[in-house]
């Protein structure tokens, strides 16, 4: 039986779990990293969760909330509507995200995939490579953009 094709990535973040939950759940933070898009949710399983252009209201990614667990575990699927690819459950992926503190620091580990079961699955786990530059991002946002005293203020 095959394992099946995953991008798999872990980085360290110099910042708290919560600084870094606040960051993958809140629209003000995601347009920052996420190219321009804003998370859209009510963040209760089995609702939508969506990935909103800031600036054209476009839906770029779409998906539903399978597992929440704040502060440690965040987990959707993800379909891009605008890819041309049957909006059909088969042709989804499943994001998962695992947050996990060290001696100050977050540990965020994601995993994507099964691409191995999806339409064009091959093309699509080479585009994944833009997860690369988001995380990046994110990393760069938390350690020099923004701390827990920013998000406080933006939370207000």
């Amino acid at each position: 039986m095959s394992e099946g094709k995953y991008f798999k990535f872990a980085i360290v973040i110099e910042a708290e779990p919560k600084v870094v939950w606040e960051a993958l759940t809140n629209p003000i933070f995601t347009k920052i990293y996420m190219f321009g898009c804003e998370v859209v949710s009510d963040w209760k399983l089995w609702e939508p969760v969506e990935w909103k252009g800031a600036e054209d209201g476009i839906i770029y990614v779409k998906g539903i909330l399978l597992d929440y667990e704040k502060e440690k575990k965040l987990s959707y699927t993800v379909f891009d509507p605008n890819a041309g690819y049957k909006d059909i459950p088969e042709n989804y992926l499943t994001t998962t995200y695992l947050i996990e503190p060290s001696e100050g620091k977050t540990v965020l580990s994601i995993s994507q995939g099964d691409y191995s079961k999806v339409e064009n699955g091959e093309k699509r786990f080479k585009e994944s490579i833009g997860w690369k530059m988001v995380l990046k991002g994110l990393k760069q946002m938390l350690e020099t953009k923004v701390d827990e005293k920013d998000l406080e203020k933006n939370l207000d």
